[in-house]
């Protein structure tokens, strides 16, 4: 192991030299991939429609080529699970990632095509340990093995011939190398199972057999996992069980609600946690060094971007700029092409840029992730800083949250009711209701105006859960497992009311 530990470090840093070059020259790397797939896709169905053959500049490609979202295309992609091909993207689609997004109740299936897997998600998966051994040359990585929190895929068959959707993460492990077999656990069996209570138990008593070195997952999902296998030991913390432990890979929703919870149970200050933006539509970015709050775009993944302000997006004929043209520290919706057929594809989440030279991004939020019931327009980013600072001030933490809006009724005035779930509950609840107020304002001037003097908005109201109500609201909608998290904000109380009965039926 130690031999293989040496070979695939070294394999994983020549990749650096690349990364350097699409950082030194961004533009030109966006332009060719634009070149590439309008040219690769130039005889599909939507090549036809819109002329990619005759399109050779990023404005030409912007006036012709229509923003889309799931619902514009989706026609499209029922067609390809039909068995269709050659509609969006010339090579075979035999694989669709499920998507929900959030809890909502309809999923989404994004195509996955072969070029996807190897030139963007393999190639992300690959670079994320080249930038890890770069930085950590006395890494031990590989002396041991790997969990990944994977999901589930389903097999279809149409016309005798079999086609395969299911969570981006099953998908990616089912198609991995036979090598990285050799370095992960559990079998493919226990990952790929779709019972996710059963999936715990039966990986908890898998992995502990193991000398596990890293894990890779959602945040929340991760922790279920951790606490089982503590129950199962008798263990005081995780570095008991693997004391070779030294990283946490994690995305999917934002780090820091988690942080407390991973140092208690990951002891060490020699614990590294690296995060990385992979959706179901393509791999995009990753945490480039170490303690940063931010992550390198990826420019050489078969992804060409562009970029919305979220204050546009609502018009009519919204502005979209390509990456030469974005500032830093505005709100910006992504929108994406690339080499599975999305064209001009509107992802739904919104980032930030932090730095032009290179470019790095930080996720600020969903499109459809917010609270804007008066004008306050509070972001996903604002919520969760927020309930950082309240947490740190109140020696609390948390296991989850979400916020809705108490609407205007009356001589009523309005308020952010905020249902949270505390591993570690704050002495005195009014005073971190206060703390998160004022963390609100100084984030969010528009939260700020609305709260002045009390005249709209009243202080935030915190609602107690008992331990395991988000768990349980989850699976009453049939939707545990790593692709699927609780929403943070909503403009409506459709969630919050569920819970609300939820917790009535209990």
């Amino acid at each position: 192991m130690a031999l293989l530990n040496s070979v695939v470090s070294w394999v994983m840093k020549k990749r650096i030299h690349q990364i350097e070059l699409f950082m030194k020259y961004p533009h030109e790397v966006q332009s060719e991939w634009l070149r590439k797939l309008l040219n690769v896709a130039r005889n599909t169905e939507w090549g036809k429609k819109y002329g990619f053959k005759s399109l050779t500049t990023p404005e030409q490609f912007q006036q012709r080529v229509p923003i889309n979202d799931y619902e514009t295309i989706k026609s499209e992609i029922n067609r390809l699970r039909k068995g269709e091909q050659n509609i969006l993207w010339p090579s075979e689609i035999k694989w669709f990632a499920k998507s929900s997004g959030t809890t909502d109740d309809k999923s989404k299936f994004i195509p996955v095509s072969q070029e996807a897997l190897e030139e963007c998600h393999f190639k992300g998966g690959k670079d994320l340990l080249s930038i890890y051994c770069n930085n950590q040359p006395e890494t031990k990585l590989f002396d041991g093995k790997a969990i990944a929190m994977g999901g589930s895929h389903q097999i279809m068959e149409v016309n005798n011939e079999l086609y395969y959707q299911g969570d981006l993460s099953a998908i990616l492990i089912q198609n991995l190398p036979g090598w990285v077999e050799f370095l992960r656990t559990p079998n493919l069996s226990i990952a790929l199972m779709d019972e996710w209570e059963s999936k715990i138990e039966m990986m908890a008593q898998a992995t502990i057999q193991h000398d596990v070195t890293n894990i890779s997952g959602v945040p929340s999902w991760t922790l279920l996992l951790f606490k089982r296998i503590l129950e199962m030991t008798s263990k005081k913390n995780l570095l008991e069980v693997w004391p070779n432990f030294e990283l946490f890979i994690h995305g999917g929703v934002n780090f820091s609600p988690y942080q407390e919870q991973f140092y208690q149970l990951l002891p060490s200050s020699k614990i590294n946690y690296l995060e990385t933006y992979n959706a179901s539509e393509g791999f995009f970015g990753i945490q480039d060094r170490r303690k940063a709050d931010d992550m390198l775009l990826m420019l050489d993944y078969g992804i060409y971007y562009e970029f919305i302000p979220v204050d546009k997006l609502s018009s009519d004929n919204p502005q979209c700029l390509s990456l030469w043209d974005v500032d830093l520290q505005t709100n910006y919706a992504i929108v994406i092409t690339t080499n599975a057929g999305l064209w001009r594809y509107l992802i739904g989440d919104t980032i930030q840029f932090t730095s032009l030279s290179p470019y790095r991004i930080k996720i600020t939020g969903r499109t459809k992730n917010f609270i804007n019931a008066f004008g306050e327009e509070l972001i996903v980013d604002n919520a969760e800083k927020a309930i950082a600072i309240a947490c740190a001030r109140c020696n609390a933490t948390i296991t989850e949250f979400t916020a809705a809006p108490v609407y205007l009724e009356g001589s009523k005035k309005g308020a952010h009711e905020w249902f949270i779930e505390f591993a570690t509950p704050p002495s005195d609840l009014s005073f971190f209701s206060s703390i998160l107020d004022t963390a609100l304002k100084s984030l969010n001037s528009d939260y700020e105006s609305k709260r002045y003097h009390g005249m709209l908005l009243e202080e935030p109201r915190i609602r107690l859960l008992p331990p395991g109500t988000f768990y349980r609201w989850l699976k009453s909608k049939n939707k545990l497992g790593g692709q699927h998290k609780v929403p943070r904000l909503s403009n409506d109380r459709k969630y919050v009311e569920e819970i609300l009965e939820l917790l009535v039926q209990n």
